[in-house]
């Protein structure tokens, strides 16, 4: 399957929302309120790079796939398998993990979110959680894919898309997805981590990200001087110094930041990687420039787009066109997936339990899994369902 740098350039869909949706706050916000009801994903569970702890990958499929089949006759999946490793206290059920999870169906290729130590309901056992630079541990669960898939392609999600750039980079011509995607990844530390100290990005985000990751660090089994300075941080960049930093092996924070960045690996990409990132993208800082980055990346800046965020307002007209695009992909698509999954595509138009449709909404978040699909294709890979046969 083709992977190398296309010689034209990508020229995907330009984001434009209207001008009353350009604020970045309302577009880092809003969209969890318009993503579509979670699918009924298959879960897998398996060790950690460390043998510590339990690690969820939760699968949606294109269509079964017969592992133990594939394991005894040395024959691998071909139909192509798209990874999303999340954001900070991220998971399957995130809003963009649910877009891209069926953007990614009706193209035929299976799709699975592979969780980060201490993530998707699964607590870590272990010293360590998880941190923007463990490179080691995005290569130790795709090496678990590799086992079955025999391509994989790779989406990496705010503090996991800089970790999948860093190891992009690190890996070089090692690296085990054939091309990657990146969307809203603070590739410089530093620079995020006095963007969340500005006033709105410390009052609106700071305690949504960080209560979540101080609830769990002070459930593991950490000792009262730990539990006593936890209790007593207000920013994430005060959590990483005595937390997050000295439990993985670095001396401070600032020691964490430039040794996690991805932003010095990426001139040494050699595999198919887009970065998208929001020029108003209130949380991450720096982001790369041409100088940067090798030949084989991609770089896909906005003007607007917020954090995550790529919140569309489309007309009506324009909105029911969509409904009936996706309508006739989930159609064609049903014809090679089972009916759990065809079931799971229809609960998107419905709503509660009473199975009537919903009006149809003006509001998506449909842009980034679109943009990514269409560099997936870009790069070579085929939108249709691949058989072992």
């Amino acid at each position: 399957m083709p992977t190398s740098k296309p010689t034209k350039p990508f020229s995907p869909a330009p984001f434009k929302p209207p001008f009353w949706l350009t604020n970045p706050h309302l577009q880092s916000i809003l969209p969890k309120f318009f993503a579509p009801k979670t699918p009924s994903y298959r879960r897998v569970i398996k060790q950690d790079s460390l043998c510590e702890t339990d690690i969820a990958y939760d699968f949606y499929d294109a269509h079964p796939v017969h592992y133990s089949e594939a394991s005894e006759n040395d024959k691998l999946e071909q139909t192509p398998l798209i990874v999303l490793f999340h954001g900070m206290e991220g998971s399957s059920d995130s809003h963009y993990a649910r877009a891209l999870a069926y953007q990614m169906h009706a193209q035929g290729w299976h799709f699975v979110v592979a969780h980060f130590r201490s993530c998707g309901g699964i607590p870590a056992n272990g010293r360590v959680f998880y941190n923007a630079g463990d490179t080691g541990e995005v290569h130790h669960m795709l090496e678990n894919l590799r086992e079955n898939y025999a391509h994989i392609y790779a989406v990496g999600v705010s503090l996991g898309g800089n970790a999948l750039a860093k190891y992009m980079g690190e890996y070089g011509d090692k690296a085990l997805c054939d091309g990657a995607a990146v969307i809203s990844a603070p590739v410089d530390m530093s620079s995020a981590a006095l963007s969340m100290h500005s006033f709105l990005s410390h009052r609106i985000y700071t305690p949504y990200l960080l209560n979540p990751i101080i609830k769990k660090a002070l459930a593991n089994d950490i000792t009262k001087d730990e539990i006593d300075s936890i209790k007593a941080v207000n920013r994430i960049s005060d959590f990483d110094d005595i937390f997050t930093a000295p439990r993985h092996g670095y001396r401070s924070k600032n020691d964490y930041y430039h040794s996690s960045s991805a932003l010095p690996y990426l001139r040494d990409v050699t595999r198919p990687l887009l970065l998208i990132s929001a020029k108003d993208d209130p949380f991450i800082g720096f982001t790369a420039t041409p100088n940067d980055v090798s030949d084989s990346v991609t770089i896909l800046d906005t003007e607007h787009g917020g954090h995550i965020g790529y919140l569309r307002y489309r007309s009506d007209g324009q909105a029911k066109n969509a409904q009936s695009t996706n309508a006739q992909s989930t159609n064609d698509n049903a014809q090679s997936t089972n009916a759990q999954s065809t079931n799971d595509n229809a609960k998107t138009k419905q709503a509660g339990s009473n199975g009537k449709k919903t009006k149809t909404s003006k509001f998506d978040i449909n842009w980034i899994p679109e943009t990514v699909s269409a560099y997936f294709k870009h790069i070579g890979v085929a939108s249709k369902t691949y058989n072992n046969d």
